[in-house]
């Protein structure tokens, strides 16, 4: 379909896909092994200026909003979603910065992200706080000048190679929800320390690890907005960061589609090529609708909030995501069925993309939490009507 970009939109995606096939998919094999972080990789994206895509042009960036992110992402993990969490996950770690951060704050973390000097990471999940973002028990507690924190975060992604984290903690732990605030603490501060990485089943090119705080002091000039909004912060931070995981899923179900119709044009059985076979042209056409369809909801919803800027997109964006994420597993999953036994070979991509789609059901918010959040919507709105 024609999605009628601009001209700097499709010279970021063109840009994008040169280097998702010369640079990342000759070694996306060795990334998913070795499990090591794509440093190689970032160092291409920083020096080709997709790493500030988002941010606003005052602040270094290109100023191309969510939409911007959206293309790129997509566009990446086509070929690799793992390697490609290096630029989203850091996105998702600097939208509280360029919500709730001051001017000097923006200033002063800003330009190094956006110039690919620095990656960000987003410190909200804990062991006891999952889908209950509430439940957190990191605390920070005001000594003169700074806050105190401690507490372990878990399930991180970028941990251990961002330099750069907005992290949340409860400075009134009696206040519940209104009790969290949302601070940046920089690699390096003492008393901040990396747990293990996990051993993943997918993106592992991608580091996740956990964020340690033991008597962890850091100035109060590091906190982001006011004391008590954190939650608040947050719910907006996974308002912007959402249509970005969409556009992993969309772009890795994409990639699949790509390998399987490949693969059906040369794979020969009963002397014909098996895309001669309608069972086989049902799932092809199938599985291009949804991710077609699926590009359609998250391209409209990215340029909805490009449009609006600092509206609330909560329902918008859990659909993107729930949709795009479960056509992934889906496209995914039939991509496998096409390649038959080879799909569950790792010789082809696609048993990865398989691997690699599952975390966008989860992450950011699992497919129940988004349904939730729709339905909510849907009630206030027909509430508001009456």
């Amino acid at each position: 379909m024609e999605y009628f970009l601009s001209e700097e939109q499709q010279m970021m995606v063109d840009l994008a896909r040169k280097i998702a096939q010369e640079k990342i998919k000759p070694v996306r094999e060795h990334y998913d092994e070795t499990e090591e972080f794509p440093w190689p990789i970032v160092k291409e994206l920083a020096a080709a200026d997709l790493c500030g895509t988002y941010i606003p042009q005052e602040f270094g960036g290109f100023g191309g909003g969510i939409f911007s992110l959206v293309l790129v992402t997509e566009e990446l993990c086509k070929v690799d979603g793992g390697i490609a969490l290096a630029l989203a996950a850091t996105a998702l770690g600097t939208f509280p910065i360029m919500i709730a951060g001051n001017d000097e704050q923006k200033r002063k973390y800003l330009p190094d992200i956006a110039a690919g000097r620095k990656l960000a990471a987003f410190g909200l999940t804990e062991p006891e706080a999952g889908s209950d973002a509430t439940g957190l028990r990191t605390t920070a507690v005001k000594d003169g000048d700074f806050y105190v924190l401690n507490g372990t975060k878990c399930f991180i992604t970028n941990a251990g190679d961002a330099e750069t984290y907005t992290v949340f903690a409860k400075t009134n732990p009696g206040r519940g929800a209104r009790g969290i605030s949302c601070f940046v603490v920089e690699k390096g501060t003492p008393g901040f320390e990396f747990g293990k990485k996990e051993k993943k089943m997918g993106i592992r090119a991608s580091s996740t690890r956990e964020l340690i705080f033991n008597n962890c002091r850091i100035p109060k000039e590091n906190l982001l907005g006011k004391e008590g909004h954190g939650l608040i912060t947050a719910q907006a931070t996974l308002d912007c960061s959402r249509p970005g995981v969409a556009a992993q899923a969309l772009g890795i179900a994409a990639g699949a589609l790509e390998e399987a119709v490949a693969y059906a044009k040369t794979r020969v059985q009963f002397g014909q090529t098996i895309a001669s076979f309608q069972g086989i042209q049902h799932m092809l056409a199938d599985m291009a609708t949804e991710v077609e369809a699926a590009r359609c909801l998250v391209y409209a919803t990215a340029r909805m909030m490009d449009a609006h800027p600092g509206k609330r997109t909560t329902k918008e964006s859990a659909m993107a995501k729930l949709f795009a994420s479960e056509t992934a597993m889906k496209v995914t999953t039939n991509a496998v069925q096409i390649f038959g036994g080879y799909g569950y070979s790792r010789e082809y991509p696609v048993e990865k993309m398989m691997r690699d789609a599952k975390i966008t059901t989860l992450y950011e918010g699992t497919s129940q939490i988004q349904k939730n959040e729709i339905a909510l919507a849907l009630i206030k709105e027909a509430a508001t009507k009456k």
